[in-house]
C-alpha cells in the first residue's frame, strides 16, 4: 500500500470481499488491472477515479464499477473513506486482511540505508 492509504477487509466470503479504504489527501492509486470486478462506494470525502481512460471525480455517496481486467486508478481529492467490493474475493488482501501501509519513518530508514 502506498503512505497514507490504509486498507482493512471487513468481510471475506466464497465469493465476494468488501475491503475499506482510508486514503489521505492526494494519495495516488496509480493505474492497474486486475481479473476481480470491483465496485467502489464514497463514503466520504472526494476522489478522482479512471476507468478504461475516463475520469470523473465522486463525492459522498457516489459509486463507481471496474470491471474485471479494466485499467483504473485514483487519486484522492481530500481525505476520504471508500468502500470496495471485489468478486471474486482478491487472495492477496485474504491473506493480510489490514494493510496500513509503510509509514514515513519506514520510507526514510529505507532511503538512508539505501543512501549512507
Amino acid at each position: 500500500m502506498a503512505p497514507g492509504l490504509i486498507r482493512r477487509t471487513l468481510v471475506s466470503g466464497e465469493k465476494l470481499m468488501i475491503c475499506r479504504f482510508d486514503l489521505d489527501y492526494g494519495v495516488v492509486i496509480p493505474s492497474h488491472a486486475h481479473p476481480h470486478d470491483q465496485a467502489g462506494y464514497v463514503v466520504s470525502g472526494k476522489i478522482r477515479i479512471a476507468v478504461d481512460g475516463k475520469s470523473c471525480d465522486l463525492g459522498q455517496r457516489d459509486s463507481y464499477y471496474a470491471p474485471s481486467g479494466a485499467l483504473h486508478s485514483a487519486v484522492a481529492l481530500e481525505a476520504s473513506v471508500v468502500v470496495d467490493t471485489f468478486s471474486p474475493p482478491r487472495e492477496d488482501y485474504r491473506a493480510n486482511p489490514v494493510d496500513e501501509g509503510p509509514t514515513i519513518q519506514t520510507i526514510i530508514s529505507n532511503e538512508i540505508n539505501r543512501n549512507p
